[in-house]
């Protein structure tokens, strides 16, 4: 008979055992059987540190005392209780860590619904008991789609963060966040501390529904108005059915509600649907809005950044580089200034690393704003006290005063700097090490001094396994090197001698002296001196006033080809001695004077006075109206709302591209009035926009406010669909 593996029975019954008390533990007020516990009450107080407790509050050699999951105290002489535990921080810093309102940490997105070749459009919403548009989707819980994600967890914590608001990036509205702690122990029911934290909206339609409408920006526009129109109806009791998305969409209208709109022009527009129906949006934007700053300004919303800068394009092949447009190529060289230019107008603003495809891009682009301008006080209130702010939770967390979570940071200096090491990052009270403090971290170049001669020594690579490069003069040496708990041991090939190198590295010196086992056998003693480093060099540079300026292009309205360095104002202008073509009864008048004053001709003669008015010599030349086009669709970010057989609701004024070149090409032309149509995709299309060409203007400053209002009308194959693969289901 086998003999029972009792080692394993034991080895189970520890696991289960641990697990067991591990749930428990997590849940103060359940009953305990398994024996009298006792709970860690102990202090932990981290002193003799540089304490950033906010973005305007900093305390030299200062104690943060925690417990558990608050902060009880700070200051520079504060009383530390007998039951606490110091660590020593000399040298150090403590920041508080970092919060992303905007993530989908956790959360999965769901596929793109694809239909089969042939398959008919869906039309119609397959919901019951749900808005009659799928991709209104306000009734998403956060929290029922969350899992949390422990090796995102790491890496988020790696870069800084310690809390993050979450949801389902999927749909027009997206229903609501929750608010996670970046912790790496304990249950999620600790982790969250908020599971209605805020609305999400976007102007994009959903990946898990195939209905059609809308098919365009103006169409989303016009669904988000119909939404509001419809939740306020049915609020007041005017609908006899039940609808769940509705009942969750009039509850979620008092949190924060936060837009994606992911480019400056939808910012306006987003900006206009809330001050319609009287709501500050929070606005995702793209980090263009540097082009737009005054409009920007003009929302009077806080902004949350991705900072994701385009990468360098390669323009080696001047075939390949004739094909880069040139509004890309000042996106990629102004995109770094834009935290900057908001901070410089004093546009409040949050940071989100989403949109990252590598969060090791974070901290390398934040330094790369720095450089561009930014103020380090701006950047880390917009890594902290700004988030807490929009998500009301100034209270909690974004800074380190007393009462406040215990999630914050220890570094070796600026956490701005680009070589300043994170050590550690406490989420909720509990350490996650990022780097281990207690090893001195060897990276650098070093003159080494052995039995005479000198050779140059760089360390290299990850702090507690370095790499290392040993040469004499210009002839590389083999070598290697054994690092741990601050003992050091070199292997130098000199030629045909092998010499063996140790030395305790100590913490409060670059050098380091050691003991050497030369190849003949004598043991002497070597030292190597650390050189000053590349980016010391360029502070000591930078404290001189030699701070690195960075060529930038300036910004041109519009910000493509053939932009002005400045907006066109409105001036008052005389043109002398032109031949005007009144197109009237007057008919051609020679040598015809003609004032304009605010925007309009304000006398029409000769000899005319010009007072203030600048004068242009139009001799020999001929003055007449400009040529109005009744018929267009230049200028328009989306022609169609091709979703419904009748999408009257629509409008294109709600859409037009101002930094369409067809504007600039129609003005090379004559043309100064223009009627952008809605195209022929259905019988009933959407209203048109009569604009006056202002290139450099944005949309809405185009739009006449004083004409009579047309809608597009179709007939032909257009309307029917004729050329789909299929039959389709949809009037006429």
């Amino acid at each position: 008979m086998k003999k029972p593996n009792f080692s394993l029975y034991f080895n189970l019954f520890l696991c289960l055992t641990f697990l067991g008390f591990t749930a428990i533990s997590a849940q103060e007020y359940f009953p305990k059987n398994d024996g009298v516990k006792t709970k860690n009450n102990n202090f932990i107080a981290f002193t003799n540190a540089t304490i950033i407790v906010s973005p305007k509050q900093t305390i030299k050699n200062g104690t943060l005392l925690v417990k558990g999951e608050k902060v009880i105290d700070v200051g520079g002489n504060i009383t530390i209780p007998k039951n606490t535990i110091k660590v020593d921080l000399d040298g150090k810093s403590i920041y508080p860590s970092f919060i992303d309102v905007y993530s989908d940490f956790g959360i999965t997105k769901p596929k793109p619904q694809r239909g089969s070749f042939g398959q008919a459009p869906q039309y119609d919403t397959n919901r019951k008991g749900y808005y009659w548009n799928e991709h209104i989707r306000a009734e998403t819980n956060a929290l029922n789609v969350f899992k949390f994600d422990s090796k995102k967890a790491e890496d988020l914590r790696s870069v800084g963060f310690g809390m993050v608001n979450t949801h389902l990036q999927d749909g027009i509205v997206r229903g609501n966040g929750v608010l996670v702690a970046l912790n790496s122990e304990g249950s999620d029911a600790n982790r969250l501390l908020d599971v209605n934290s805020s609305q999400y909206l976007s102007f994009n339609k959903s990946n898990a529904s195939r209905q059609v409408y809308p098919t365009s920006l103006m169409g989303a526009m016009a669904l988000l108005r119909q939404l509001y129109l419809d939740a306020d109806w049915y609020a007041k009791g005017n609908v006899e059915t039940k609808d769940l998305t509705l009942e969750a969409f009039n509850r979620n209208k008092n949190l924060k509600q936060i837009f994606y709109a992911g480019d400056k022009h939808n910012a306006l527009r987003a900006d206009k649907i809330g001050d319609q129906f009287g709501i500050q949006y929070t606005i995702v934007g793209k980090g263009n809005e540097y082009q737009l700053i005054d409009e920007i300004k003009n929302t009077n919303a806080t902004f949350i950044i991705p900072l994701n800068f385009p990468k360098a394009y390669d323009v080696a092949n001047p075939y390949q580089a004739d094909h880069i447009n040139l509004e890309d190529m000042r996106y990629w060289n102004q995109a770094p200034t834009n935290l900057s230019v908001l901070a410089k107008n004093n546009v409040p603003f949050s940071i989100t690393a989403s949109e990252l495809k590598s969060l090791k891009d974070f901290t390398k682009n934040l330094q790369k704003a720095i450089d561009y301008g930014l103020d380090k006080t701006k950047a880390l209130e917009a890594l902290t006290t700004i988030p807490a702010q929009i998500l009301g939770k100034s209270n909690q967390i974004g800074t380190l005063n007393k009462g406040m979570q215990a999630n914050f940071l220890i570094t070796d200096g600026d956490i701005f700097n680009s070589k300043t090491k994170l050590y550690e990052n406490w989420v909720q009270g509990t350490k996650n090490v990022i780097k281990n403090m207690s090893v001195k971290d060897l990276s650098g170049s070093y003159t080494l001094s052995l039995e005479g001669k000198t050779y140059d020594l760089t360390f290299s690579g990850d702090a507690e396994k370095p790499k290392v490069s040993i040469k004499q003069d210009t002839i590389k040496l083999k070598g290697s090197v054994t690092y741990s708990d601050n003992w050091l041991g070199l292997v130098i090939m000199d030629k045909e001698n092998v010499h063996k190198l140790n030395a305790r590295v100590h913490t409060n010196t670059d050098n380091i002296n050691g003991d050497a086992h030369m190849a003949n056998g004598k043991m002497v003693s070597w030292s190597a001196i650390k050189k000053p480093s590349e980016e010391k060099k360029k502070e000591e540079k930078e404290d001189k006033g030699g701070k690195k300026v960075y060529d930038v292009v300036p910004v041109t309205y519009p910000n493509i080809g053939y932009g002005f360095l400045e907006k066109p104002k409105e001036e008052t202008i005389l043109f002398k001695n032109a031949t005007v073509w009144t197109n009237e009864s007057e008919g051609i008048l020679k040598n015809t004077d003609v004032l304009l004053k605010n925007g309009k001709i304000a006398k029409i003669g000769s000899n005319l006075s010009a007072g203030s008015a600048k004068v242009v010599d139009a001799t020999g030349k001929h003055l007449t109206s400009g040529i109005v086009d009744e018929h267009s669709h230049v200028a328009a970010q989306s022609v169609n709302e091709a979703g419904q057989n009748s999408s009257a609701e629509v409008t294109i004024e709600d859409n037009i591209d101002s930094e369409d070149i067809n504007i600039y090409r129609n003005l090379g032309g004559g043309v100064t009035t223009m009627q952008i149509l809605h195209g022929s995709a259905n019988p009933i299309g959407g209203r048109s926009a009569i604009i006056k060409l202002k290139w450099g203007e944005i949309g809405d400053d185009m739009i006449y406010t004083n004409t009579p209002k047309f809608i597009k009308f179709a007939l032909g194959e257009n309307v029917k669909q004729s050329r789909y693969p299929t039959t389709t289901n949809r009037f006429p």
